[in-house]
Order: structure tokens, then sequence, then C-alpha cells
């Protein structure tokens, strides 16, 4: 059997951790069948308990830019674990860090670490209400920040209506300061802030989308918030913790040409380790304890690990900037190849782009927001999720996820790819 042992890990697992998973989407839930369980990792590759080798298309979900166990990450996180791992007290390599991130992100002053992704969208909204006094934001559906009680929230019956929890344990008092629009769609963003005149705090958004497929702006969508946050003194809020530091040094600020009021970073900023960050310019921070009065703290925010790693990464893609140029060149070989495929075999496919970000959806139109996205046959994905695992590709298990590359995966490996695709179909 060739996930025997995966097999047996997953039912164990079962017994001591809720669904077997510390995460939901690795119970295979979306597309059936039981979890692979990795064993290690190298390069582009990844490597299960039964000694599968799988190209590795998501990459810790973005993380690893320059691959699994990348030597100078490693050589960094070993020399400072030597020193102790955690001290709860200042350490010189948060500020090498935050300089460093500071210096290669345009529109920031300063910022501040935390421990994941969930933990800067969460603090950045806070600081965003401490800021302007209002209590209200607007997020965008299928847009994923993190799983605090404000994000956690569905659409209300209409483009000015409250929303309402989509989760139990989340409060409707919660629920009543979150509005929902669509992505892509400015004049719904309109509706609502002329609905809530004054009292809206910010607008928060993965300015490239990445949790229901990859999902690019419109030109007219993003400099339109823009407008409208200026006009109304509402904070827009980019969530970068996919893209920052993988769509260029800068981020999607710079790939998008928008300055956002705030900026969240995960994912590559820890080279593999859980950090968080948020950013913004001096006059925003300088109301973030202890300067100012909105409260936010973390006993290992600022990890010598976790910094340390960070360091190694962004010191490595600061230096070689061609990396982006090289990861965008690999997903377009990706995206159209697998693209010349499916229309020779008369499957219906939408693929959509950008950068190191690439998604494949089986629906006939183009896909613009969570709608649309949700319009794929599920059916097929399965099949191909499926096959191309049996043939050692590990793609995203869900319809909903962007797959992320990472600069270790050469031509060959996307050759193979491409060809799992043909024999899947």
């Amino acid at each position: 059997m060739r996930y025997q042992r995966s097999s047996v890990l997953f039912a164990e697992a079962k017994k001591y951790i809720p669904g077997g998973v510390n995460s939901p989407v690795r119970a295979f839930k979306a597309v059936g069948g039981e979890p692979i369980f990795i064993k290690e990792a190298k390069g582009a590759y990844l490597y299960d308990e039964d000694d599968n080798q799988y190209i590795d298309y998501i990459a810790s979900w973005g993380p690893l830019i320059l691959g699994h166990a990348y030597q100078p990450v490693l050589d960094a996180v070993i020399e400072k674990a030597k020193k102790g791992t955690s001290f709860g007290i200042p350490t010189e390599i948060e500020t090498e860090l935050a300089k460093l991130a500071v210096g290669m992100v345009p529109n920031i002053d300063k910022i501040r670490f935390v421990n994941s992704g969930t933990e800067a969208c969460m603090s950045a909204v806070r600081l965003a209400r401490g800021f302007t006094g209002r209590d209200k934001i607007i997020k965008f559906a299928g847009c994923y920040h993190g799983h605090s009680d404000a994000f956690l929230i569905q659409a209300g019956s209409g483009a000015v209506t409250f929303g309402s929890p989509n989760s139990p344990g989340v409060t409707q008092g919660t629920a009543k300061d979150t509005l929902l629009a669509n992505y892509n769609d400015l004049e719904g963003v309109k509706a609502l802030s002329e609905a809530n005149k004054g009292e809206i705090a910010a607008i928060i958004i993965e300015p490239v989308a990445g949790n229901m497929g990859c999902i690019i702006p419109s030109d007219s969508f993003i400099k339109g918030l823009r407008e409208l946050c200026t006009q109304e003194g509402i904070l827009l809020l980019f969530d970068e913790v996919m893209t920052g530091f993988r769509l260029g040094k800068g981020g999607a600020q710079e790939a998008l040409n928008i300055n956002a009021d705030m900026v969240m970073f995960g994912k590559v900023i820890g080279g593999g380790l859980p950090v968080g960050a948020f950013a913004a310019r001096a006059e925003i921070m300088a109301h973030l304890a202890p300067e100012g009065p909105v409260y936010q703290a973390g006993t290992l925010s600022g990890n010598p690990l976790a910094m340390s790693a960070g360091l190694a990464m962004l010191t490595a893609l600061d230096s070689k900037p061609e990396i982006f140029t090289s990861l965008a060149e690999k997903t377009e070989f990706l995206h159209k190849g697998i693209a010349e495929v499916l229309t020779e075999k008369g499957i219906a496919h939408q693929i959509n782009r950008f950068g190191s970000m690439v998604s494949v959806h089986f629906c006939e139109e183009p896909v613009v927001d969570f709608a649309s996205s949700a319009k794929g046959n599920n059916d097929t994905f399965k099949r191909y999720f499926h096959g191309m695992l049996d043939q050692g590709i590990y793609l995203p298990p869900s319809a909903f996820e962007s797959y992320f590359l990472n600069d270790a995966i050469s031509y060959s490996d996307l050759a193979k790819t491409i060809e799992a695709v043909r024999k899947v179909f």
C-alpha cells in the first residue's frame, strides 16, 4: 500500500488531536481520502513516512520561497539555538530584522513582530481602531485573515447589511462591526462606506488573494480602494502574510504600485518558523504600547530562533532580487503547460497567476471573486488532486488555495508536473 504508514499515523493522531490535524485543511476533507504524513524535505521535494517523494507546490503554504532546508536558514537557526532558544527579553537580532524589513518594503517606518499571521491581522485591526477612534471594518468574502473572531464573518442579506458569524463561538456582537464586501467590486465597497459614514476604521484585504485560489485585483478596484480610504479617513490594510517578500522585495505594495496604510506579514518573513508582523508609518505605530495606549504583547514575540531564520531568508532575497523574476518565469511556464494540456483534453478551466502564485479552477467563467471561484467542478478537482498525488506531485488539498512555487523547483520538475496533468486526464 502506497500510503500505509501515513494511514496508521493518521488513525493514531485522531485519538489525541481533533480531526487528527492541527490545521483543518491538512485533513483532506475537501478532497477525500487520508492525508500523507511528511518525514523530511529538501529543496523542491517532500518525503513522506512511506518514503514516497513529491514535488512540493505549497512550500509550507508560502514561507519556503527558496526551498526546503535552505542551508543559510538552517545554519542561522542552529547557531542561534546554541546560545539559547528564548529569553522574553530584547535581543539585537530583532532590530536587525526590523531594519532590513523596513528597508525592503515601501511606505513603512516601524514594525512589530508577533508569532503568526492571525496575530498580525488581529493586532493591526485593533491598532487601526485605536488610531481612528472608529469600530467597524470592511473585509472581503473569500479573503482569509486568520481565525480571529472579527474575520470569521459571512455575508448578510445585502450590500449594506451587517455580517453574521460563520463559526460557532463568534458572537453577534463581534459580527456587527464587520461589514462584508465582494472582491473586485468597488461599488459595493462604496455603498458600505456611504451607509456607515464616519464609522469605518479600516478596510482589510489580501491585495492578491490566495485563499479562494489566486485572485488578482483589477487596477481600477485596488486604486479605487486607495482613493476611497484617503477620502473617508479609513485605513487601508494589506494582509501580505502570503504576498509579502514573495511578489517582490516590497511585496504587493511594490508589485501593484499601491501604498497601504498598514501591512501585515507572515510566512516568508519567518523563513519557515512561526513569525508574523505588522507595520505602518511612524504616526500610526506611535499609538501602540508601550509608546501609546493600544495594547499588544506576546511572550515569544521576537523569538531569537524565528528572528534568525527570518533574517537569513530576507538577507538572501534582498541580495538576489533576480529570484523573484526567476520564480515568476517558472510559474508562467507551469501555467502555460497546464493550460495547453487541459485545452487539448477539452477540460473546462481557468488559471490565475501573479508572480509565483498560481491556481487552477475547473470552470468556464473567469475567476475574479469568491462566488466565481466556488463555481469550480469539485469532482474534477478531486480527481486532479489525487491523480497528481499518486504521480508524486503535492498540490494544495483544496480548490480554494493558491500554489506557491519555490526557487528550488527546476524546469525538469515543471515538465514532469505538466506531463502528470496529461496522465490524470
